[in-house]
């Protein structure tokens, strides 16, 4: 495993929870994780959430260029992690079937479920860079460890 990588979640993960401590609001704790991932990680060039809406996701709070407004479930990589509630790394987003290019620039991506302390999907956090093969294991650990620690206690959508 790359430790250079896994100190820097480490320190993206304790910042997180100090903006987070003490925080109900589902969106704030989404501004504050993206933000901080956003402007640590050095390969992320989209940084945000899609929230569960209605049955659909819809954009959150993210870092980047503009994304697309609504996702359905099932479709594209985001659709895929929100269906299958399982966390996606595609080295190469163009060989990923029905990928929903929001930028050009996409190279790789990475989208990991959000659940509340309820269990239930409440959005998913998805990370594109513009460099194949950006993720790996080391990105779906470091992620899904965080978002478990900011949303699953008590979290207003």
């Amino acid at each position: 495993m790359n430790s250079a990588k896994e100190e820097v979640y480490q320190q993206c993960q304790t910042q997180i929870q100090a903006l987070c401590e003490g925080e109900d609001d589902g969106i704030a704790k989404m501004a504050s994780v993206a933000g901080v991932l956003h402007n640590e990680m050095a390969d992320f060039f989209w940084t945000g959430f899609y929230r569960v809406v209605d049955g659909k996701l819809v954009i959150g709070p993210y870092q980047g260029s503009v994304g697309c407004l609504r996702i359905e479930f099932g479709k594209g990589v985001c659709g895929t992690a929100a269906a299958t509630g399982e966390t996606q790394v595609v080295e190469d987003v163009h060989e990923f079937p029905g990928h929903i290019a929001c930028d050009e620039r996409s190279q790789s991506e990475i989208v990991v479920p959000v659940r509340n302390e309820s269990g239930d999907l409440i959005a998913v956090l998805d990370v594109d860079s513009a460099k194949k093969g950006a993720f790996d294991e080391l990105d779906r650990v470091c992620l899904e460890r965080i978002l478990e620690d900011v949303f699953a206690g008590p979290v207003i959508p």
